[in-house]
């Protein structure tokens, strides 16, 4: 008897041992490209993925996956980018004027073949009455051989009188800056565009090309008077191979110019480290950054070199020093 109980506690055990990985698992979740929002005490993710891929959390630990936004391509889409298969890239979320604010690119991979589409929904909790993605179709579009940027990789940000932009790009000829208009589907009237950071590029390389201009996942944060422009550098998406690293530059106004600590204009190349990988994560960028209950987080994916170079999602705490970011801790 006492051998049968001892067996049925170490069992328990196992058992218990077991609820616990998996308690822990779930704060594990895979990840490209993420952005974060809150409404009301759940916490959103959104991140690239069949369909842009989705997560909610009580407490930005504990993640529980939700269905995808579009369950088939949109076919605007479609029509659009002919190799396009519904795996939808960088989404960015954020809420104005009563409604919640989804962009999110599509592309063939490796050129400028891109577009930048929107959709719109009145809350983001799935059990909501009034729960419904709605899509707005094509705000942006590059076409090789017309246009030396990259329509992919979108952040929706307000200036100081509320006039609303979008930034964007990769590679080519660096991040863009166009005004929209109110409705925020659409390019503003006349039209007003900016190259808001950029890296040398190789020019005899056809424009058909990404090049090796590498510089990506433009976003702008305001904090105090500065608006701060966050950008990849180098090369994402290849494991514990990636290369990925966050920079930073300020400015006074979201146009720019975006300059680093040491003066040195973004759109030359300038910026500031913010993060890069090391021996425990590789590849760490296409951050976002967003405030709650007076703490500012930069959130972004990092390939873990201890799961064979798996793509987490990873949320930092930020410190201002001196007016420019910096990272509290690692985890």
């Amino acid at each position: 008897m006492k051998q049968i109980l001892t067996l049925l506690l170490l069992l328990l055990v196992i058992n218990l041992a077991g609820q616990t990985k998996s308690v822990i698992n779930d704060t594990v979740i895979s990840v490209h490209d993420p952005v974060i929002i809150r409404q009301d005490s759940t916490y959103y993710v959104f991140c690239t993925g069949l369909g842009i891929t989705g997560f909610s959390s009580l407490d930005m630990k504990h993640w529980k996956q939700l269905k995808p936004v579009f369950d088939k391509a949109p076919q605007w889409a479609v029509d659009a980018i002919p190799s396009f298969k519904g795996h939808i890239w960088a989404p960015d979320i954020s809420f104005h004027n009563g409604q919640y604010y989804l962009y999110y690119a599509v592309s063939a991979f490796g050129k400028n073949t891109s577009c930048i589409g929107l959709a719109t929904n009145k809350t983001l909790d799935p059990s909501a009455k009034n729960f419904k993605w709605i899509d707005h179709g094509k705000v942006i579009q590059s076409v090789p051989g017309r246009d030396m940027w990259n329509a992919i990789d979108p952040n929706l940000i307000l200036d100081e009188n509320n006039t609303p932009w979008l930034a964007f790009g990769s590679f080519w000829n660096g991040m863009k800056l166009v005004k929209l208009d109110s409705t925020l589907s659409a390019v503003a009237e006349p039209e007003e565009w900016y190259t808001i950071a950029a890296r040398k590029r190789d020019y005899i390389l056809p424009d058909s090309v990404a090049g090796d201009a590498a510089i990506e996942a433009p976003f702008i944060y305001q904090h105090g008077k500065y608006f701060y422009l966050f950008v990849s550098f180098d090369y994402c998406c290849r494991g514990e191979k990636s290369t990925y690293k966050m920079m930073v530059g300020r400015s006074e106004k979201v146009m720019g110019p975006y300059a680093d600590r040491d003066g040195v204009p973004m759109n030359l190349g300038g910026g500031n480290t913010v993060l890069e990988g090391d021996k425990n994560w590789h590849g760490v960028g296409h951050n976002a950054v967003a405030g709650f209950n007076g703490t500012d987080y930069l959130i972004f994916h990092g390939y873990d070199a201890a799961d064979n170079g798996r793509s987490k999602l990873r949320i930092e705490k930020i410190s201002w020093l001196n007016d420019w970011p910096v990272i509290e801790r690692k985890r």
